[in-house]
């Protein structure tokens, strides 16, 4: 897998005390990038990027407030629950202005994770991409990457990750911050096909259960070395 061959910029990982975030988090600081921690509780927010910054070994993380985080940073990662999405990312439109959000939203509805429950509008993540207007530029990706081994830097995670958005630009600015976690990220196509990504982990969570493993993942074969 090639390096990560994009300038350095500050991230967000909104909703980073979670599992999810928290271990992104982790990856991209320990990489190199310059992370804030954005959570409605700053002192939660404080708590992750400390606990991040002793994995690390360095202060390499920040905690702070979601719209703290938002506005100091180039790159926005949603990583909230999908219920909480759409409330946070429309409070903070004047934040997110002129930015790249990587939204890794999964519409699950409990109790029944397991089985597919996709909006009216197909995927939570275009939709969110059409409130939120061309002045954002919404890509999807990471949905399908369990978080059970993202604080183990010395574990390969054998998931591609699918990036989905309008924009080839900043479609390429999150394949290169997958490269900087870890995972290979891969092209598959406009925002629409976000649906796709978003279901899948439904079928994930199954297989997880069925095989009683914690991170089933997807691999897509028959792709050129180095891809």
């Amino acid at each position: 897998m090639s390096a990560d061959p994009a300038p350095r910029a500050a991230l967000a990982v909104l909703g980073g005390t979670g599992a999810e975030g928290s271990g992104l988090a982790f990856r991209w600081a320990r990489a190199g990038h310059p992370v804030a921690i954005g959570s409605r509780d700053v002192a939660r927010a404080q708590a992750a990027a400390a606990e991040l910054n002793a994995l690390i070994g360095r202060d390499a993380v920040r905690g702070a407030s979601l719209a703290d985080a938002a506005a100091s940073a180039g790159v926005v990662v949603l990583a909230v629950p999908y219920a909480a999405q759409r409330a946070t990312a429309l409070a903070l439109r004047a934040e997110l202005a002129g930015k790249i959000l990587v939204d890794v939203t999964v519409p699950l509805v409990p109790p029944k994770v397991g089985t597919v429950q996709l909006p009216a509008g197909g995927s939570a993540v275009a939709a969110l991409q059409a409130e939120l207007g061309d002045g954002v530029k919404v890509v999807s990706a990471f949905q399908n990457v369990g978080a059970h081994h993202l604080k183990d830097p010395d574990h390969r995670i054998e998931c591609d990750v699918l990036v989905c958005g309008d924009d080839p630009a900043a479609r390429d600015a999150v394949i290169a911050l997958a490269a900087a976690a870890g995972l290979r990220g891969l092209h598959a196509g406009p925002i629409a096909n976000s649906a796709a990504a978003e279901a899948l982990t439904s079928l994930l969570i199954s297989i997880n259960r069925r095989y009683k493993v914690p991170s089933a993942g997807l691999r897509i074969t028959g792709l050129p070395d180095g891809a």
